[in-house]
C-alpha cells in the first residue's frame, strides 16, 4: 500500500515541476520511511530499485516523451543494471534521485541514476533498456529516437557502459 501512496504523491508532484528535455537530468526527492527499511534498519537495496523506477518516470513524464511514447502503443523495460551502494540511507533521511539518458547503441538506450543527500552520493546505477509493443515485439532504436526528437551531437555511450554492457552479456552466455 505504501508504494502506492507514494505513486500517487508522486503523479501529483511531477504535474507542478518544470518540463524538461529527454537529455536533461531529472533530479527528483524522496524520504526513506519505515516501509522501505529492512532488518539492518536502512532502506532496503530492493527498495532503490523501485524508486529507481519513478525517477525514470519523472524524465519521460516531464519531458513529454511517456505520452508520445505510450500514443505508440509503447512501453519501457529494464533489461539489465547494476548498482553499487556507497553508503546507507536511514529512516526519515531526504534524499535526491538524478536521472539521465547516457546514450545509446544499435540495440539498447543507457540510463544512469544516482542516490544523493546533498552532494554525497549513497549509491549508483546504471540501466540497460529498451521499448516494446504491446501488441508484441521490440521498438527499434532509429523508431525510439524519431519519436524523441534530435540527439546531442555530443551523447556517446562511454566505454565503461561498453564494457559493463559487453561483460554482462558474456557471463550470461557462460552460465
Amino acid at each position: 500500500m505504501n508504494l502506492y501512496f507514494r505513486l500517487l504523491v508522486f503523479m501529483i508532484r511531477v504535474r507542478f515541476r518544470s518540463r524538461l528535455s529527454m537529455w536533461d537530468t531529472s533530479r527528483t526527492s524522496f524520504r526513506v520511511n519505515p516501509a522501505d527499511l529492512d532488518v539492518q534498519r536502512h532502506m532496503n537495496n530492493g527498495r532503490y530499485l523501485t524508486l529507481m523506477d519513478l525517477g525514470r518516470m519523472d524524465l519521460m513524464l516531464r519531458s513529454g516523451f511517456w505520452k508520445r511514447l505510450t500514443a505508440q502503443g509503447w512501453y519501457p523495460v529494464v533489461a539489465g543494471q547494476s548498482i553499487t551502494y556507497r553508503k546507507s540511507l536511514v529512516l526519515w533521511q531526504k534524499f535526491d534521485i538524478a536521472s539521465r539518458v547516457l546514450g545509446h547503441d544499435d540495440r539498447w538506450i543507457y540510463m544512469e541514476q544516482v542516490f544523493r543527500v546533498g552532494d554525497v552520493v549513497y549509491a549508483d546505477a546504471i540501466i540497460r533498456a529498451r521499448f516494446l509493443r504491446r501488441t508484441g515485439g521490440s521498438v527499434s532504436i532509429p523508431e525510439v529516437l524519431d519519436l524523441v526528437g534530435s540527439v546531442p551531437p555530443d551523447m556517446d555511450v562511454p566505454a565503461w557502459v561498453t564494457e559493463w554492457n559487453e561483460a554482462t552479456s558474456q557471463h550470461s552466455r557462460e552460465l
